[in-house]
């Protein structure tokens, strides 16, 4: 389901030449960490440095850090909804459900309704709400995150939100395809 209509377009610029052999070893790895090589990372392939940077970093929250699958997945989500990020939003959904989040989780979502959400999820998307639209986050805000996570978590919390924020306005400002 798209978060809005975007009228058909292209690119604003093109996609990267994925067969150059001097960057035959990235796509192979791109590939197998994403189990293919999505339209984002051809476009990110026009600086390889940026793509690997990128990709480790990615890699990282996604697949590194300790926070629930869950409550990653629904920060994503809400990210790519904040920014009108359709492409985001469409490339975690199928992520999001696999990792346990309901139908009506996801509507809430999108509705910015945060009571459908257990007391920890709140506390996660209100901190997501205040970092992605007013950047400083109040002190009521992070003192319901502090009461639901431990310094890790909002460690992971806190780059989930900052790295999907840069994935979406990569994404938006490019105008990268959907699949």
């Amino acid at each position: 389901m798209r978060l809005r209509q975007r009228e058909p377009t292209t690119a604003r610029i093109s996609y990267a030449d994925v067969t150059k052999p001097e960057t035959r070893e990235l796509v192979q790895r791109i590939q197998h960490e994403r189990a293919s090589l999505p339209n984002l990372y051809r476009m990110l392939l026009n600086s390889p440095p940026v793509a690997e940077g990128w990709l480790n970093y990615l890699t990282a929250i996604r697949q590194k850090s300790g926070l629930s699958a869950r409550i990653r997945e629904m920060l994503i989500l809400r990210v790519a909804v904040l920014n009108q990020a359709d492409y985001e939003f469409e490339q975690h959904l199928p992520i999001a459900l696999k990792e346990g989040c309901t139908e009506q989780q996801v509507a809430a979502l999108k509705s910015g309704d945060r009571g459908a959400l257990d007391d920890k999820a709140q506390a996660a998307i209100a901190y997501c709400d205040a970092m992605t639209r007013d950047i400083r986050v109040n002190e009521a805000t992070f003192a319901s995150l502090r009461a639901s996570f431990d310094e890790k978590e909002i460690v992971e919390i806190t780059a989930t939100i900052a790295a999907y924020n840069m994935v979406s306005r990569f994404l938006e400002a490019i105008q990268v395809d959907h699949e």
